[in-house]
């Protein structure tokens, strides 16, 4: 904010908070009545003076200077702009589509369930009404066949489009003083199509008739180009305009480069220096507010121990709203984008790069009060043409990790890939489940990533390493079989404010000869020293980009899910065993039922995994062909360990430093999507605090005379049963890791941390092998 208005300033805002606090509170409450024809109208073009409209009371100046400056750096950081609005439509998002008779007792006139309902207050008829309004529009040519996205689109976003963008906009007349006189909301100004000649009208947000300086307001950050295309010509006939775009969300650098080249332009024909055209980033938090849920609220489950009851939270509405496929999301960003005028949905289902979710934050479990988290995933630089996707799959896939790491004992953690123990593959429960399937294809991509990376075919790095391996006395070079698994880095974490949050889960590669009767055959012999060659060889040249490919490739996007997940699993547990929680009844019990292999893995199979790493150990990857020693040599190319999980626990002083505002950040990500600091990191919680007890799915059938609420019986905590035997299938496990447990850093902070990370992971194994066909030049 500007320091060089006039000191006055403080004492207006002084007398008026009041009012503005007041005025909010009537004017984003109740719940529109909203129909086809009315959507049609768009925003009401009658305008009204901005301090009128969203203070309640009219000031009889305007204030020198009042308006957002030119020069407006990113200055919302901390993240401490949060603004609420009520949106009683959301109350009603668990609302299942209509059976056949349902449609039919609904028919198409919604009035007459909206007239019952305001008199009876029962749900069951504002439901009715949600269906009659479906059915009105069915047929229409832009009408929704699909219940879901209607009752999220043309429902739920339609009622807090306006609420969400007229509780931006009253905070920024707050914030840039746009009272008086002079100051105009919804205010139209009429100018020439270029094109056709015709007449329209831009209806500005804001708009001071004086000065001529025009105000956009986008709770999103979204300023579409339409509105662009008009500002130029309204500038080209009323060559006094200013314009300013305030946008409550990251603003994306096509869209700057837009108003830029706007600047410049008008800069140039109005022969000044003075910004004519700028977007100012006012990055701000929209909390919406539900208002008395009922029967027919969503509560998912996920991250939720009862069975019986769920969450809610910002990461739920946008994974929900996520498309399957790339192009079911370019489909649904589209459809979002036309529907998104006052910024409801954010940058769209398709903003958020969901392949990148990870869980970064959860708080201490406490009896009857459910569970807060926080997850973060990074945006995508063009949801519109290559829109994020997924993300209810990613969502459902880190909480049955979480769930699996709590409800099977550490015993059961393993897997092992070795061509020579077919019978020991991992064990029988762990392999029902999503995140034991993730870990064994993470040991298979690593085995396939392991050749690819000294291809010399491909990378001038495996070109060199080639060079540089030891030969056999017949020239040919020769590698030992080598084992490759991966371990966590120590995790960064901090402890306090009630959770932890994992601020890093970095991954390692290890590489070693292995020793032992399980080691497969070597097709080559080495003498000791040249063993030792390799081993240093592999360890500076291929081991760093394996590193790299672990931490960083979408390859395994899903392994890092996963392990972040096991970091939160393990504060939780730690938790319980100093006082019993709503997770009791799940720790150590075995019992992964609720968390099964889901969609398109639901039939996966670990003995298909296993046939192809075989296939792989006999037959190679790739083949090429070199020459040594005058002669053409065809060379064929063809794990995991959890065991250890170390942390170091930041103090609080590094974590006020070097992560300032990020406990804000997340905090207030449970109840909105937040952006850290200036990055392009998306924070989306959930909770399960604060909610009424609802019934199980599915949903009240709606009645003209309204569903009783039924109670779910609360189950009593039982103790954590006692770890089961090793394996659980027969199996032996490979041994565990004397110093399997999480380390102790000699945490000197009062709070304990995690410890204890389950048992191994093993992957024994990881061999490397090649077939030798030697050909003379010329010969067979």
């Amino acid at each position: 904010m500007r320091t060089d208005r006039p000191a006055r300033r403080g004492r207006v805002w002084a007398r008026i908070a009041l009012a503005l606090t007041a005025t909010a509170a009537v004017t984003l409450t109740g719940l529109p009545a909203l129909d086809e024809a009315e959507a049609a109208k768009g925003p009401n073009v009658k305008p009204v003076r901005c301090d009128e409209k969203f203070l309640g009371k009219k000031f009889p100046t305007t204030p020198p200077n009042s308006g957002p400056p030119d020069g407006l750096p990113y200055d919302a950081w901390p993240n401490d702009e949060n603004y609420t609005y009520d949106n009683p439509a959301k109350a009603y998002d668990g609302v299942l589509p209509p059976t056949d008779a349902q449609r039919a007792a609904a028919g198409t006139n919604y009035r007459k369930w909206q007239r019952k309902y305001n008199r009876t207050k029962n749900p069951a008829d504002k439901v009715m009404e949600i269906y009659a309004r479906y059915n009105k529009q069915y047929d229409s040519p832009k009408g929704y066949r699909d219940f879901r996205r209607f009752l999220d689109v043309r429902y739920i976003g339609a009622h807090g489009n306006p609420l969400r963008g007229d509780a931006f906009e009253a905070r920024m007349v707050k914030k840039y003083n746009m009272i008086g006189p002079d100051w105009w909301c919804q205010d139209p100004i009429e100018y020439t199509d270029p094109e056709t000649g015709e007449k329209r009208t831009r209806v500005v947000d804001a708009h001071n008739r004086r000065t001529e300086r025009k105000v956009e307001m986008k709770s999103n950050g979204r300023i579409e180009d339409d509105q662009l295309k008009a500002d130029r010509q309204i500038a080209k006939e009323k060559p006094k305009s200013t314009f300013r775009y305030l946008t409550g969300a990251r603003t994306e650098g096509p869209t700057k480069n837009k108003i830029k080249q706007f600047d410049d332009d008008l800069k140039r024909d109005r022969g000044t220096n003075r910004t004519q055209a700028g977007v100012n980033e006012r990055r701000s938090n929209a909390i919406e507010r539900t208002q008395k849920p009922n029967v027919y609220t969503n509560y998912d489950k996920r991250f939720n121990p009862d069975p019986l009851k769920g969450g809610r939270g910002p990461i739920i509405d946008q994974a929900l709203r996520s498309g399957k496929t790339v192009e079911e999301a370019r489909r649904l960003q589209a459809m979002y984008n036309q529907n998104n005028g006052g910024g409801y949905f954010g940058r769209g289902p398709g903003g958020i790069d969901f392949s990148t979710l990870e869980i970064n934050y959860v708080g201490s479990p406490v009896k009857g009060k459910g569970l807060d988290y926080s997850m973060k995933a990074d945006y995508v630089k063009d949801p519109d043409e290559n829109p994020g996707y997924g993300g209810d799959a990613k969502l459902q896939l880190a909480s049955d990790a979480f769930f699996t790491w709590l409800a099977l004992t550490p015993d059961r953690f393993w897997v092992n890939l070795n061509p020579v123990r077919p019978d020991v593959i991992m064990d029988k429960e762990f392999a029902r489940t999503d995140a034991g399937r993730v870990l064994l294809e993470a040991d298979l991509t690593l085995k396939h990533d392991y050749a690819d990376a000294m291809n010399p075919d491909k990378y001038e790095r495996g070109e060199r390493f080639w060079r540089a391996a030891p030969r056999t006395p017949e020239g040919m070079p020769c590698l030992p079989v080598i084992r490759q698994w991966i371990t966590p880095k120590p995790a960064k974490v901090r402890e306090q404010d009630g959770g932890i949050y994992i601020l890093d889960a970095p991954l390692k590669v290890n590489m070693e000869v292995p020793t032992g009767p399980d080691v497969p055959p070597a097709t080559c012999r080495l003498t000791e020293a040249q063993t030792k060659q390799a081993e240093a060889l592999i360890r500076t040249m291929i081991q760093p980009e394996l590193e790299r490919r672990v931490n960083e490739d979408a390859s395994y996007a899903d392994l890092r899910r996963v392990y972040s997940s096991r970091v939160a699993a393990e504060y939780v547990r730690r938790q319980d065993a100093v006082a019993p929680t709503d997770f009791r009844k799940i720790i150590n019990s075995n019992d992964v039922k609720r968390w099964p292999l889901r969609g398109e893995n639901k039939d996966w199979d670990k003995k298909t995994v296993y046939d192809k790493y075989v296939h792989s150990f006999k037959n190679g990857d790739y083949k090429f062909e070199r020459v040594y020693g005058g002669k053409v040599w065809i060379l064929s190319m063809g794990g995991v360990d959890f065991s250890k999980a170390p942390k170091r626990d930041i103090s609080r002083a590094q974590f006020a430093t070097q992560y300032r505002g990020l406990d804000k950040t997340t905090r207030t990500s449970v109840q909105a999507e937040v952006t850290y600091q200036e990055g392009d990191t998306a924070y989306l919680g959930g909770t399960s605090s604060d909610q009424p007890t609802s019934p199980d799915d599915p949903k009240p059938t709606p009645s003209p005379t309204g569903p009783d609420d039924p109670k779910p019986t609360d189950h009593p905590s039982t103790p954590a049963p006692g770890p089961s035997t090793p394996g659980g299938d027969g199996t032996t496990p490979p041994a565990k890791d004397p110093d399997g447990d999480l380390a102790d850093t000699g945490n000197s902070t009062p709070v304990g941390l995690i410890a204890a990370v389950a048992a191994a992971l093993a992957v024994a194994g990881g061999a490397l092998t090649w077939w030798v066909r030697r050909r003379r030049t010329g010969g067979s």
